[in-house]
């Protein structure tokens, strides 16, 4: 373990050593990638993130990471393209080579994770209408989710601690459903998917001080990057959710969020009970959220209750918050501190033993963050998490995150 941290930690070192050198030739690529068409009626602007990741870590293996090793090494580009044709029509697309949407030791691969197109028919922001592949609009952290606006290199627990839910088959039994609380595979949900860029439809907007968004997404929070796409999982069985935010000031911001849908994918209708189908099991999701900012000072926290209706077992609920602190010290240095932590509720399996569906969880975060230049960022964290039901219920995880933004 101490010899594969020095490794993490000498990935930073060496990430510092050449941030400064590159800086310049990055200004000059940001400034070559906008373009102006039509006496700048239509604009068209390219950009991108490099990300240069190193994971080491001890125990269970923390959240989404996809590796049987104790150590992994992620790098990832994403690529992003805007364009706006006058004020009321704006379009984009991102686009990632990576090993995996989630870090993972798998063969690279190049796929397109979001596009869309966004009507907005007055300027003064009341209504937005998007249609496309996107990120949710439940919560207040995948607006800042991508490696350049996150403090920390991993997402929230909600985002990423898997719970009992496994969306491609229904369990015989409850006593089966139970035997895979403790386990970890990469098909078993979190309640909410990373950012969730589910395929559909959103309306959004704000007036005055109150911010409004609607969405009908072709699968739920609780679906995998798999069933994200239009071609993946259709309408048949659509999830609706939405937000409804105050924003008294500047610094406050207050949010409820909801969501509901059918979470099951199609290839686990014929393990449901006779006559039943995937519409007939239903993910619910209840959340509220508050992010406060004072001078160099910014705070989020997040709520969620989620309810699983899973075939012969009945309601799987569990509750899952965070709360999460930033602090500059200078326009470079921060640091921030994350708690996370999750419960799951406990029934009986057919014996008649009463055990939690889920594992339940704690974890805190420590990260240090430090913008080199306009374009470079370099990130260390360290995790420490206990699960309940774990044999080794404590587990730790250094990892360090190499950014340049161009």
């Amino acid at each position: 373990m101490k010899l594969l941290s020095l490794s993490v930690l000498s990935l930073g070192a060496f990430c510092l050593c050449q941030a400064a050198r590159a800086d310049g030739i990055l200004d000059q690529v940001e400034e070559s990638l906008t373009f102006g068409l039509f006496d700048d009626a239509f604009s068209l602007h390219f950009s991108a993130l490099g990300d240069i990741e190193g994971y080491v870590f001890d125990g269970a293996t923390p959240g989404l990471l996809y590796t049987d090793n104790d150590a992994l090494f992620n790098p990832r580009l994403t690529l992003f393209a805007d364009a706006q044709a006058g004020p009321h029509l704006y379009g984009f697309v991102q686009a990632r080579l990576d090993r995996g949407f989630d870090p993972s030791d798998e063969n690279g691969e190049m796929r397109i994770d979001e596009y869309a197109l966004r009507f907005t028919p007055w300027e003064d922001g009341r209504l937005h209408i998007q249609a496309g592949q996107f990120g949710t609009v439940v919560g207040n952290w995948v607006p800042r989710h991508l490696s350049w606006d996150n403090p920390f290199i991993t997402a929230p627990g909600p985002y990423e601690h898997q719970t009992g839910i496994f969306e491609g088959e229904a369990p015989e039994s409850r006593s089966e459903f139970l035997s895979h609380a403790d386990e970890e595979d990469y098909d078993y949900s979190p309640i909410i998917w990373g950012p969730s860029y589910t395929s559909g439809l959103s309306v959004s907007g704000q007036v005055d001080k109150v911010t409004y968004a609607v969405e009908l997404k072709n699968a739920s929070l609780a679906s995998r990057p798999d069933s994200w796409s239009v071609t993946s999982a259709d309408f048949d069985h659509p999830t609706v959710g939405g937000r409804l935010g105050l924003r008294p000031n500047h610094s406050w911001d207050i949010g409820t969020s909801f969501s509901d849908g059918a979470y099951l994918r199609p290839e686990a209708a014929p393990t449901l009970p006779e006559g039943r189908g995937i519409g007939d099991y239903h993910q619910t999701l209840i959340g509220q959220d508050v992010s406060y900012s004072w001078h160099h000072l910014q705070i989020w926290a997040e709520f969620f209750h989620s309810r699983f209706e899973v075939p012969r077992v009945g309601d799987a609920d569990t509750i899952a918050y965070y709360v999460e602190a930033k602090y500059r010290f200078s326009p470079e240095l921060y640091a921030a501190a994350r708690w996370n932590q999750q419960f799951f509720e406990s029934f009986p399996d057919d014996g008649g033993v009463s055990r939690d569906w889920g594992s339940d969880m704690w974890r805190g975060d420590l990260s240090i963050g430090y913008r080199f230049t306009a374009h470079t960022q370099l990130k260390i964290q360290y995790s420490l998490m206990n699960q309940t039901s774990s044999a080794d219920p404590c587990s730790h995880l250094i990892a360090t995150q190499f950014t340049t933004r161009f």
